[in-house]
């Protein structure tokens, strides 16, 4: 008998225990202080790096022989853009998971992250016109790229408002996870469409081939103000995903008590 019920044990063991670490601290009870330790830090170190970023930006960085001092529009563009996509894929992949292991914690941080994509999208559709205007002659050109840009906006402002839609949490989650993972394939399109179509928009300086094509005056503030944006947005998704717990509980205990929902 004693053989029998070890046999029936269930088995344990590291990967196990792992997983068991892993979902106490996606757990709300777990994520909540932790992110709360992290979100002061984050805000704090996003102002300083910005800060220095563009301090060296503004004054210590070389004109563009060609752009002037508008390519100083760069070091709020460039970040904005490269986060705007990185973001909704970000999305994509929560949703997808969330779908998978039905993680309530994915969906929030999600729809955190949703806000901040549409704004950085936003900042790089403005300052990409600001930047354009004295360099193309033009505000706006329907191209690939600018045209992908704005639809991946658009997308940002139909699931922010496929979120709001819903009264029933679980049913919400749903489908902002099946529309975040069927918009990611505008993600591709903006990051290829300057090497498969006629556009206004340079290939990429950064991440080029055998290394950034920048000059080191100018790659130093691009990539502390990258740095400051991530910073921020970490800051900022912690900062609202712990928002919408705090609120998804209370509506929950309001419904508990008066049995009518919120909205």
């Amino acid at each position: 008998m004693a053989k029998q019920n070890q046999k029936q044990r269930p088995a344990t063991g590291k990967g196990q225990s792992k997983w068991t670490a892993f979902k106490r601290l996606i757990s709300y009870k777990y994520f909540v202080p932790f992110a709360r330790k992290i979100i002061p830090w984050a805000f704090v170190l996003s102002a300083i790096v910005a800060i220095v970023g563009l301090y060296y930006g503004l004054f210590n960085s070389p004109v563009d022989y060609q752009q002037g001092n508008t390519v100083r529009i760069m070091y709020i563009h460039v970040p904005a853009a490269i986060l705007s996509s990185v973001l909704y894929m970000v999305m994509a992949g929560l949703s997808g998971l969330f779908l998978i292991f039905r993680i309530k914690l994915f969906p929030v941080i999600a729809r955190a992250t949703a806000v901040l994509g549409a704004v950085y999208t936003l900042i790089t559709l403005v300052t990409g016109a600001i930047w354009g205007a004295p360099t193309w002659g033009t505000w706006w050109v329907w191209d690939v790229r600018l045209t992908s840009v704005l639809i991946l906006f658009f997308l940002y402002l139909g699931y922010i408002g496929l979120d709001n839609a819903f009264e029933d949490r679980e049913k919400g989650n749903i489908a902002i996870s099946i529309l975040a993972i069927i918009g990611v394939v505008i993600v591709p399109i903006i990051k290829v469409s300057v090497y498969l179509f006629a556009t206004l928009h340079q290939k990429s300086t950064i991440f080029a081939e055998g290394g950034p094509s920048l000059a080191p005056e100018m790659l130093r503030p691009l990539m502390l103000m990258m740095v400051a944006y991530g910073l921020f947005t970490v800051g900022y998704i912690l900062l609202k995903s712990v928002h919408l717990i705090y609120r998804e509980q209370l509506e929950q205990r309001y419904s508990q008590t008066t049995g009518r929902s919120v909205k």
